[in-house]
């Protein structure tokens, strides 16, 4: 099986019985060696016998006064940043488990990017034994933001980091920017859109996330995001569920169930279930719509069983899609979940 993701972490962790992922002292160390809190040759003694403890032991206590005797005190709200999120992992024990109790208590007391990157390591376990290099790319809106670009009619969907990258530089780097600063003509790159003939060449190019899919209804990168879905659905709550893109609302919207997948799809959603309304502008934002069956139904709650769900993904008004992956696990309307 080829590799993907290395730097998802998934070396750093361990599978355990239950298929959740065991926060390991490596996985720890992953996050005291990241740039803003590894200690310069500059640092006071106290930060470096604080880093030093925390290599040795991720899992030893620190208390607040500790920190306080750092000298730098950026270096110092930075570690307690960290330490904050190592309660979180230390308290569920997983990574899985971590993720479901800060969503659903919405206490996000370090650098929001962590949850991005949780999501990231589950979802590479989740997928790691995927041959689809499209459905791997589908993987990718859950954790990095996208640019949507819908010109002739479709809608693509790129790496907003990337893009942001080629704009600066050219692609090229530290010098494309030079290139760029000094006014030098640069050849225009363009991405790789990923298709069925040519996906392969995202095996050895996954953790650049530089290639581009098209998410209308009928293309594959639509179905493959579908499943993922699922697993993701599968993997927290227990529950089978059947995802299939729609073109349409088939129901009228009181006799339905609505989830947005990010903030506005969300509104629209929302809008549309209690006016039975929306602006073409708001709809033409509306990206993709799928429908969930659970095929369990005594998992659902009694009064919404056979009840059409619908899952909602749409962009901002400036063409970015931010995915929040934890709506659906939180607003599934399922009887029980441990």
């Amino acid at each position: 099986m080829a590799e993907f993701w290395k730097s998802a972490g998934l070396h750093l962790v361990n599978v355990n019985e239950n298929g959740w992922l065991d926060v390991t002292p490596d996985y720890l160390r992953a996050y005291y060696t990241r740039p803003e809190v590894h200690p310069m040759d500059e640092s006071c003694d106290e930060e470096h016998r604080l880093f030093e403890d925390l290599m040795e032991d991720p899992f030893c206590k620190i208390d607040a006064a500790r920190l306080d005797k750092i000298v730098n005190k950026d270096a110092a709200d930075n570690y307690r940043l960290v330490l904050n999120y190592r309660a979180h992992l230390m308290l569920a024990g997983t990574i899985e488990g971590a993720y479901l109790a800060i969503i659903r208590s919405s206490r996000v007391d370090f650098p929001p990017v962590f949850l991005d990157q949780m999501v990231h390591l589950i979802i590479g376990n989740l997928l790691s034994n995927c041959k689809d290099p499209i459905q791997l790319r589908a993987g990718e809106i859950f954790f990095r933001k996208q640019v949507v670009t819908t010109d002739d009619g479709r809608v693509m969907l790129a790496d907003e980091e990337v893009v942001k990258m080629h704009a600066q530089t050219g692609g090229a780097g530290s010098l494309g920017q030079l290139l760029v600063e000094s006014g030098t003509p640069m050849k225009k790159i363009e991405l790789d859109v990923l298709n069925e003939d040519n996906k392969e060449i995202y095996w050895q190019r996954s953790d650049r996330f530089d290639t581009v899919v098209d998410f209308r209804f009928t293309q594959p990168a639509l179905d493959a995001f579908a499943r993922v879905v699922e697993s993701w659905i599968k993997h927290f709550l227990g529950v089978k569920a059947r995802i299939a893109p729609r073109q349409s609302f088939n129901h009228e919207p009181q006799g339905w169930w609505h989830i947005g997948l990010d903030r506005e799809s969300t509104l629209i959603l929302n809008r549309i279930f209690e006016t039975e309304q929306t602006s073409f502008e708001e709809m033409n934002q509306l990206i993709a719509l799928l429908g969930v069956e659970i095929e369990d139904q005594d998992a659902v709650l009694p009064e919404m069983r056979g009840v059409p769900i619908y899952l909602g993904v749409a962009m901002s008004a400036d063409k970015q899609l931010k995915l929040k992956p934890q709506n659906i696990l939180m607003n599934l309307p399922l009887s029980a979940v441990d």
